[in-house]
């Protein structure tokens, strides 16, 4: 059935809301807003290993070994600095990156006056080469925040290099590590301000735009109809990280709608980020409208050219049916129209108000009543065997059990929930409710209420960073 098809279909949505309705005769309440919260958990180690492919290992001076720096008339140089594996770690909204660097450095000097040269370069003197390389440990502070508009501002720290061996040069073993950490400093200085020039603050509004946009597009359910979210509302709290594992709660607002026709396409700006949040696990209400020539479809798939047999004593009369047609009034009640056939011909029209039983958790047409008409004076006067047996009938195709289904849809949805969804990320949830809440009979549709309660968690332990 069509009416449990679109309850199957509750997974898909992340939350609803709906202004209050009033129809003639009918008095709709307004849809609770509904909120998912979804903490997700992001392993840090693929995005520090991206960090170690692209950053160099080894830096040199310009064509080393072979060509000297020459910064002013009396001095020449050239190094070799070479980097260890990164070392980041983060904490909270502070990220630490590290490395111990080894460099070599070689240099002499001579004399000038003036730009004048008066002497040949002295004999090389050096560091790092016979007694080994020299070590000092590097490392920048990166605080990270993200403000409600999406940007997000890196501050970087350059932090004091730490010399873990002194550079001694030339046979009188001049100590230049301080010189040298100095020219460190500048080096580093200049590589954090090319950081903040391209990372300090970053623009992440039309990224989020994109996802806002495909959150936005209704799609097909093959056999239901079209699902549209309606996102309204976005937030975001507790960004912070601990032992290399990234923790994120994102919310997400919406208006889900379940229909028939399909939603227009709706382009809407993203709405600035919120900080407030719920206590976690989703509460979704879901709106749908069934149309009434799929529900005729329905009781037409058990009725059309069903034979009943008005016997009773000498009475030997038949019916069949030839179409049912289902509508509604105005004031809340279900009409079903019979047209038949056989032994007498007319048409009949049942009414009855849908209800939803919640302790038997089925739908039912309650208060069942019919009019006739037909041009056959007996049938007019034999409506009670008219009664007795299309009634009987018509409420075994009117009583919608959905126990069943509901406890097959929860299976599914805890099976879906708690998998791996893609390489890589794996959902951890379960549900803990899923229940229809009200139905009502307009003129235009059925209306059905559902809502679903759980849990849900999402860790990503890996993810493709193929840029």
């Amino acid at each position: 059935m069509r009416v449990i098809c679109l309850l199957l279909f509750l997974w898909l949505c992340t939350s609803a809301f709906a202004q209050e309705t009033t129809v003639t005769g009918i008095r709709i309440d307004s849809l609770p807003e509904s909120r998912i919260n979804i903490p997700i958990q992001v392993n840090l180690r693929p995005f520090y290993a991206l960090a170690e492919q692209n950053v160099d290992t080894v830096f040199t001076s310009e064509n080393y070994p072979d060509g000297w720096i020459q910064p002013d008339c009396a001095t020449r140089y050239k190094y070799h600095f070479r980097r260890s594996p990164l070392e980041i770690s983060m904490n909270g909204t502070t990220l630490n990156l590290g490395f111990t660097g080894y460099y070599k450095i070689i240099g002499s000097t001579r004399a000038c006056v003036s730009g004048t040269v008066i002497s040949p370069w002295t004999p090389p003197c050096r560091c790092g080469f016979d007694e080994g390389e020299r070590r000092v440990k590097v490392s920048f502070t990166n605080t990270f925040k993200l403000h409600s508009n999406y940007i997000l501002n890196n501050t970087i720290v350059r932090n004091e290099p730490e010399a873990l061996d002194k550079c001694s040069v030339c046979f009188w073993g001049q100590d230049i590590t301080n010189e040298v950490m100095k020219g460190l400093k500048e080096e580093l200085d200049a590589s954090k301000k090319i950081m903040e020039e391209s990372f300090g603050t970053i623009r992440l509004r039309p990224y989020i735009q994109q996802a806002w946009d495909m959150l936005n597009t209704p799609y097909a359910i093959p056999g239901v109809g079209y699902f549209a979210l309606n996102p309204k509302k976005l937030s975001m709290q507790d960004l912070s990280a601990n032992d290399d594992l990234l923790n994120i709660n994102i919310g997400i607002t919406a208006t889900p709608v379940v229909s028939f026709v399909r939603p227009e396409t709706k382009t809407l700006r993203v709405p600035n980020m919120s900080s407030s949040g719920g206590s976690g696990g989703f509460n979704i209400y879901l709106e749908a409208a069934l149309q009434y020539d799929s529900l005729s479809q329905v009781i037409n798939e058990y009725l059309e050219n069903k034979r009943f047999e008005l016997s009773e004593g000498l009475i030997k009369k038949h019916i069949i049916i030839r179409n049912a047609a289902v509508s509604a009034d105005t004031m809340g009640n279900l009409i079903i129209k019979v047209d038949f056939t056989g032994s007498f011909n007319g048409t009949a029209f049942f009414t009855g108000k849908p209800v939803y039983d919640s302790e038997k958790r089925s739908i039912e047409v309650q208060d069942l009543d019919y009019d006739l008409k037909t041009k056959n004076l007996f049938l007019k006067t034999a409506k009670w065997l008219f009664n007795k047996k299309i009634i009987n009938e018509l409420k075994k195709y009117t009583s919608f059990p959905l126990g069943p289904y509901y406890d097959s849809a929860c299976m599914t949805l805890n099976n879906w929930l708690s998998r791996e969804w893609t390489k890589g990320i794996t959902g951890n949830g379960y549900v803990n409710d899923l229940t229809l809440t009200s139905l009502y009979a307009l003129p235009q549709h059925l209306l059905i209420r559902s809502n679903c309660t759980g849990q849900l968690s999402v860790t990503v332990s890996e993810i493709s960073l193929n840029f």
